[in-house]
């Protein structure tokens, strides 16, 4: 048996793509019988505080105002749940982020365990140009028995910048029984186009952290410059940069929504309000607001940033273009516009058939299991 000691600084409570990812493979693993301990970095909160349940334990250790600090006291107590794990840590995990990817060489080299790092999008694209985490990354990535990454792009990256490194492609996945809509889902999209959309226009959804890594303004830009701005009603859902607020208030003539972050499970109505979801992105993983809509059978408007190709690839997209290209953009924005209801419909069908098959939370867990029996002392 294995047992793995898991850092991150995403994990519930904490909210966003990467707690709910770090959530569904560490439940993965603990249900195929490898125990798992999560070690959670948080920004602040009364701590440590430790849990136990079914398949493994939680710390969470707030780090304060001075990480170092934090750091050093965290380590404490990893040895102390180290000491008491049964069996011992076979594995050393970092999910992400800053801190975790900082502290995971170091603990994984003083519990004398193989260290395997799952980089998850954002921690590599814009970790590579950072003067203050670069050191730190290659650090891990050197370190590590194995890495892990979301896209197959990014795989291919890290292993030209560290030849010597084993790098993996592990896609996200989405168990799509739990993406279904239910008549009062639809009955409240029906309502809430009926009160703010124009009649006849379509609605396109912007859902998630909504920050210029994600192309937002750019997409907006490109609607205003193209033929399909008199087709689009904008619904924008989640954590919204200033700088596209301000610029929809200077009244570009678009339609538009805005509603505040919510949490998933709550998402349901909403992509059914949408006829078709836009994920912009300059660079990113594999957002599962992509998989999301495609398991509730919606049209997806994207860029081929990260997993989003490898989606493409596998048929997922039904409107591709090339990140940052925002003429081509334009140019898929026009052609949605056109398509005909039976049309989109069938995309959204397609993209739905492609993640429940390709995308699914078996063939994730079973290749993460795979990498950890073939990097075990």
């Amino acid at each position: 048996m294995r047992r793995i000691l898991w850092l991150t600084e995403h994990h519930p409570p904490s909210r966003g793509g990467m707690a709910h990812s770090s959530d569904r493979i560490t439940r993965g693993l603990r249900a195929a019988g490898d125990p798992v301990d999560v070690v959670q970095f948080t920004r602040e909160g009364p701590g440590p505080q430790l849990s136990t349940g079914l398949g493994g334990s939680t710390l969470i250790c707030p780090l304060g105002a001075d990480p170092e600090h934090g750091l050093a006291t965290a380590w404490l107590e990893v040895e102390r749940l180290s000491a008491r794990a049964e069996p011992a840590y076979t594995h050393l995990v970092a999910f992400g982020g800053t801190w975790a990817i900082v502290a995971a060489p170091i603990c994984a080299a003083w519990l004398d365990v193989p260290l395997l790092t799952l980089l998850r999008g954002v921690d590599f694209d814009q970790g590579v140009f950072s003067l203050r985490r670069r050191a730190a990354l290659f650090d891990a990535l050197r370190a590590s028995a194995a890495v892990a990454t979301v896209a197959g792009r990014t795989a291919e990256q890290a292993r030209a910048l560290l030849p010597g490194t084993r790098v993996e492609y592990i896609a996200n996945s989405i168990d799509t029984a739990d993406w279904t809509l239910v008549a009062s889902d639809r009955a409240r999209a029906r309502a809430w186009r009926a009160a703010h959309v124009p009649v006849g226009r379509r609605v396109l959804g912007l859902i998630g952290q909504l920050k210029p890594k994600k192309g937002v303004l750019d997409l907006l830009r490109a609607l205003v410059d193209s033929p399909a701005r008199e087709e689009f009603h904008i619904l924008l859902v989640g954590d919204l940069d200033p700088a596209i607020e301000e610029w929809l208030n200077e009244d570009p003539g678009l339609t538009w929504s805005r509603l505040e972050f919510l949490d998933r499970f709550e998402l349901a109505w909403v992509y059914a309000a949408c006829d078709l979801i836009a994920l912009p992105s300059l660079h990113d993983g594999l957002p599962n607001v992509a998989l999301e809509a495609a398991a509730l059978g919606r049209p997806l408007l994207a860029s081929d940033a990260g997993g989003l190709r490898d989606l493409d690839r596998a048929g997922a997209i039904a409107y591709a273009f090339p990140a940052g290209d925002w003429d081509a953009c334009a140019r898929a924005l026009t052609a949605a516009a056109d398509a005909d209801p039976a049309e989109l419909a069938r995309l959204g069908e397609q993209a739905r058939a492609v993640v429940a098959t390709e995308f699914t939370p078996d063939r994730e867990t079973a290749q993460y299991r795979r990498l950890l029996a073939e990097t075990a002392r």
